[in-house]
C-alpha cells in the first residue's frame, strides 16, 4: 500500500499496523525486503559502525544528496518516502527498533534515492559504505540478508518508478535512449506523456518549454534538465564518481561485459584494488540477450541483463570502484604504471590494464542509415522495445544467437515477425534449441538470401524495409516502423591509439605472444601469459581479444583466468624493482 503526501506537509500520511511494500510483484517477500535484525546480530555490526542520534522530524537522509551509509535503527521510527517534482511524496514504509534504512545506492556511496525523516527520537548505528561492505563479507549469513534486501529495495523502487521523471512522447527517440540508459543501470525512473498528462502539460506551459527542450528530465535534487544526453543526465544523477587522483590501483578494467565484471569480482576478491570503467551501462554486448539458456547453472536461461546486474552487484559488494558511465579516451604508460585519461578530463593510475571493451553493433552501409537510427532502428531488444512494437509487423536482420534470442522475445509482443539473414538458413549461426523454438513461432517468417537495400521513412521516422534477395535486381518492400539489427559487431579499440596495444587486421586486441621484463631475460610465454597483449601490463580479455569464442562463458573465463596472470605480472615486477633499487646508483 502506498500513500500520497503533500511535499510541504509537516503532517504524515497514516500507516496501517501491518506494513507493506507498494511492490505487487514483490508482495511475498515482504520478511527478506524488512527484515527486523536480532540483538544478536545488532551487537555483531557495532564493530563496523558509528552510533547516531536525530531528534523527531529531523532529516536522516534526502533523495538526491550523499548519505552517510547503512543506518540500523536501534530506537525509534523512522518514515521513507520519495519526493517527486509534481510536489507530491510516495510514502513507501515506516521502519521500527531492529530494522535498516539502506538501498544499493548505500552500498556505493552513490545519492540516495529515497527520503528518511524521524517520526521520533531516534537511535541508529551507521555504517559508511567500506565498512558496509567489510561486513558483508566478514559475516557471510548476515551480508546475505543485507544485500537481499538491498537488492529487492531497488527492484521495488524500479517496479514503482520512483526516481526522476521523464517527460516527453514516450516513443520518441531520446525518451528511449534516457529510459533505456537508466533500465540498464538499474535505476528507477517514471516516463510522463506530455502530450496526455494534465499535471505535466501544466508543468511544461509553467517552465516555458519549447520542442528543442524535450525530454525534460526532472532530477531527484529538484534540478530540471532540457533535453539532456546520457552523460548530462548521469551527472545530475551523481551516477559518475570522483577519483582521487594520488590513488594507484592495481587493475584497471575497461569494459563491464561478462568478462571485465567476472575480472573485477575474481580480482577483488583476492584483495587487489580495482576500478572499472564502461561508457554505457554493465553488460556489454551480452546485455541485449533477451534469454541465454546455455549459460552453465541457469537451466530456465537469465536475460543478459539480469545476470550483469548480478555481477555488477557482486562487485560493489567487494568494493570495486565502478565508473558507469565513465569513457576512456586514452591510456599511456606512466612510471612503471599506466595513466587513463577519461572524457570528464579526470585522470586514473593503475599498475595493470585489462581491456574488456567488447565491440559496438554493426550497421548496414546504406544510404541515409543515420537519419533512422532511435526513429525505428534498434540494436536492443528489451521490455522497452517490446512494448514500442506491440502488435505491429516488425523487421529483424541477423541469423546469429542474439538474433534468435531477440526474435522468440519479440515474438510475443509484436503482431508479425520478418527476419532476415544473408545465408541459405539458420542452422550454420544459430544454436539448434533457438531455431527448433523460432519454427514452432506461427507470427515468425524467416527470409533467406536477403540483404537490405534500403530504409524509407517520413518526418516521424522510419516507414519501410526494402531488401533484395539472391541475384534479383528488384526490391521487395516491407512495410515496417521498426527495424532490428543483429548483424555483428565490431572490436571497440579506438582508445587505445598511442598505447602500444597491437591489434589483428579487424581491429581486435592480439594476445599470448612472448615478451621480456626491461632490463631481464625472463620470456613470458604464451602458456603463461596468453591473455597479455604486446605491452607489458596491459591484458584482454572477451570478445575484443583476437581469436577468441564470441560467447559469455568464455567471456566470463577469460575474466577469471586473466587474475591469475595480473598476480603473476604483478609479482615479477616487483621482484624486478627490488632487485633494479638494489643496485648502486651512478
Amino acid at each position: 500500500m502506498s500513500h500520497v503526501i503533500s511535499s510541504d506537509s509537516t503532517l504524515y500520511a497514516p500507516l496501517p499496523s501491518q506494513l507493506e511494500f507498494p511492490y505487487s510483484s514483490l508482495e511475498h517477500r515482504q520478511h527478506q525486503i524488512f527484515p527486523t535484525l536480532s540483538t544478536r546480530e545488532i551487537d555483531s555490526l557495532r564493530r563496523f559502525a558509528t552510533p547516531k542520534s536525530f531528534k523527531a522530524g529531523e532529516m536522516i537522509f534526502e533523495t538526491g544528496q550523499v548519505a552517510l551509509g547503512l543506518f540500523v535503527l536501534v530506537r525509534g521510527r523512522v518514515q521513507i518516502y520519495v519526493p517527486d517534482a509534481l510536489g507530491k511524496a510516495t510514502v513507501v514504509t515506516e521502519h521500527e527498533d531492529g530494522h535498516f534504512m539502506a538501498e544499493m545506492a548505500q552500498l556505493s556511496g552513490k545519492p540516495a534515492l529515497i527520503n528518511g525523516r524521524a517520526l521520533t527520537d531516534v537511535e541508529t548505528l551507521v555504517m559508511a559504505p567500506d565498512k558496509l561492505r567489510a561486513l558483508i563479507v566478514a559475516d557471510a549469513e548476515l551480508g546475505e540478508r543485507i544485500m537481499r534486501a538491498l537488492i529487492l529495495r531497488r527492484l521495488g523502487l524500479i517496479e514503482q518508478g520512483l526516481g526522476p521523471i521523464i517527460v516527453g512522447n514516450g516513443s520518441e527517440r531520446r525518451v528511449v535512449e534516457l529510459q533505456g540508459f537508466l533500465r540498464r543501470n538499474a535505476y528507477p525512473a517514471t516516463v510522463i506523456d506530455a502530450c496526455t498528462d494534465l499535471e505535466a502539460m501544466a508543468l511544461v506551459q509553467s517552465l516555458g518549454a519549447g520542442p528543442a527542450d524535450f525530454p525534460l528530465v526532472f532530477c531527484p535534487d529538484g534540478s530540471v534538465l532540457r533535453a539532456p544526453d546520457e552523460a548530462q543526465l548521469a551527472s545530475c544523477l551523481g551516477l559518475v564518481p570522483a577519483f582521487e587522483a594520488s590513488h594507484v590501483y592495481d587493475i584497471a578494467i575497461v569494459g563491464a561485459g561478462p568478462a571485465g565484471l567476472a575480472a573485477a569480482v575474481y580480482a577483488a576478491t583476492e584483495g587487489l584494488s580495482v576500478s572499472v570503467f564502461d561508457q554505457r551501462a554493465p553488460g556489454g554486448q551480452a546485455g541485449a540477450s533477451s534469454r541465454i539458456e546455455n549459460y552453465l547453472g541457469f537451466p530456465t536461461g537469465i536475460s543478459g541483463q539480469a545476470l550483469a546486474a548480478r555481477a555488477f552487484q557482486q562487485a560493489l559488494k567487494f568494493g570495486v570502484h565502478l565508473a558507469i558511465p565513465g569513457k576512456v579516451d586514452a591510456v599511456l604508460p606512466a612510471d612503471n604504471a599506466f595513466t587513463l585519461s577519461l572524457a570528464d578530463g579526470q585522470h586514473i593510475t593503475a599498475r595493470t590494464v585489462v581491456v574488456a571493451s567488447g565491440a559496438a553493433y554493426r550497421k548496414p552501409l546504406i544510404q541515409d542509415f543515420e537519419r533512422y537510427e532511435g526513429h525505428g532502428v534498434y540494436y536492443w531488444a528489451s521490455q522497452i522495445e517490446g512494448k514500442l512494437v506491440a502488435g505491429q509487423d516488425i523487421v529483424l536482420v541477423g541469423g546469429g544467437n542474439s538474433a534468435g534470442q531477440a526474435i522468440v522475445f519479440l515474438a510475443n509482443f509484436a503482431r508479425r515477425v520478418r527476419v532476415l539473414i544473408r545465408g541459405g538458413s539458420l542452422e550454420s549461426s544459430m544454436s539448434r534449441y533457438l531455431i527448433d523454438r523460432i519454427r514452432a513461432l506461427d507470427n515468425v517468417e524467416i527470409g533467406t538470401e536477403c540483404q537490405l537495400h534500403a530504409l524509407v521513412g517520413d518526418e516521424t521516422g522510419l516507414t519501410e524495409v526494402l531488401i533484395r534477395r539472391g541475384e534479383c535486381k528488384d526490391d521487395e518492400h516491407f512495410a515496417t516502423r521498426h527495424l532490428f539489427l543483429f548483424i555483428g559487431a565490431d572490436p571497440k579499440t579506438d582508445w587505445l591509439g598511442g598505447s602500444g596495444v597491437k591489434l589483428d587486421e579487424r581491429g581486435f586486441v592480439v594476445t599470448g605472444g612472448a615478451s621480456d621484463l626491461p632490463g631481464t631475460t625472463r620470456q613470458w610465454g604464451e602458456g603463461e601469459f596468453a591473455l597479455r597483449t604486446s605491452v607489458p601490463g596491459v591484458f584482454a580479455i572477451g570478445d575484443v581479444r583476437s581469436g577468441s569464442a564470441k560467447r559469455v562463458a568464455s567471456a566470463v573465463g577469460d575474466g577469471a583466468a586473466v587474475v591469475s596472470q595480473i598476480h603473476d605480472y604483478l609479482s615479477r615486477r616487483a621482484v624486478y624493482e627490488a632487485a633494479r633499487n638494489s643496485l648502486p646508483q651512478p
